[in-house]
């Protein structure tokens, strides 16, 4: 009844006649599952009613992620559901055998084509934005480490973050473009510009905190909390769309990005103690 009513409403929110169309399929299977589930309630059970919270969270999420983001977030139940309705299918009487089995086919492929074909435009550009984020958060992170070794100010630590950022993400677009060229099938320049738009801006987020304060460790600590905060948007992000692992996705970058952190720290003192720099 959730992803019935879920599917109901974001047929109603759409303008294209292709999405619509698909949604209000999702809808109707949802509804024939829930009509085949209510023949197993004691007569004069009242009707079972969505979860809100879900319809709202999901609404959302389509507003903001595109239509392929919203199936998929409520897909992530399929593999769980068609292993519970599995086991129930020797309880199953035999006149809702064939109905029953239907269900379960659906569970496991329907809503995975559907979301193939109402994918957004922009999910192709996807692994151009993770590519940029995840780049910046470990160059970046081990430049504001290194140049902490370096210089004794933190307004110069955030500095060179963003000058280091400026320049490498004009050099991540211009790879991205020259990527894209080979095979893609999005536009070239638009892949460059997620690229190098992400590198920039995760550049900026985690300079911030050397602005916010004179504190070296705090302004550390924040910056790689910035960077863990958006460790953990790009693998929750990427375990949803494209059914990635979370938890590994985000310990191997978060591991990657806090051990160049202290080895540019390491590396930024032995530079200062050799050279003997001060400022």
């Amino acid at each position: 009844m959730t992803d019935y009513t879920t599917y109901k409403r974001l047929a109603a929110s759409e303008k294209g006649k292709e999405n619509k169309d698909m949604f209000e399929k999702l809808s109707s299977m949802e509804r024939r599952h829930y009509d085949l589930w209510m023949r197993y309630l004691p007569k004069g059970t009242p009707a079972v009613g969505p979860s809100n919270r879900t319809v709202y969270l999901t609404l959302f999420l389509r507003r903001v992620f595109g239509a392929s983001f919203a199936i998929k977030f409520l897909e992530r139940r399929e593999a769980k559901t068609v292993g519970k309705y599995e086991s129930l299918k020797p309880m199953v009487p035999p006149d809702d055998q064939e109905a029953f089995q239907s269900m379960i086919e659906d569970e496991k492929g329907h809503e995975t084509a559907f979301a193939d074909i109402v994918a957004g435009t922009y999910v192709k550009y996807i692994s151009f934005i993770v590519l940029g984020l995840a780049d910046a958060l470990v160059e970046i992170a081990g430049i504001h480490a290194g140049s902490l070794g370096i210089y004794n100010s933190t307004e110069l630590t955030g500095l060179a973050g963003i000058v280091a950022g400026a320049a490498a993400s004009l050099a991540m677009a211009s790879a991205a473009f020259a990527q894209a060229k080979q095979g893609f099938e999005g536009r070239p320049s638009l892949a460059a510009a997620y690229t190098g738009g992400s590198y920039f801006v995760a550049a900026v987020v985690l300079a911030l905190p050397y602005f916010l304060t004179k504190e070296m460790l705090s302004a550390i600590s924040l910056s790689l909390a910035f960077g863990l905060t958006m460790i953990a948007f790009v693998s929750w992000y990427n375990s949803i769309i494209s059914s990635g692992k979370f938890v590994k996705d985000f310990s191997e970058l978060a591991g990657v990005m806090l051990g160049a952190t202290v080895a540019l720290f390491i590396f930024g003192n032995i530079i200062r103690a050799l050279f003997g720099i001060t400022i």
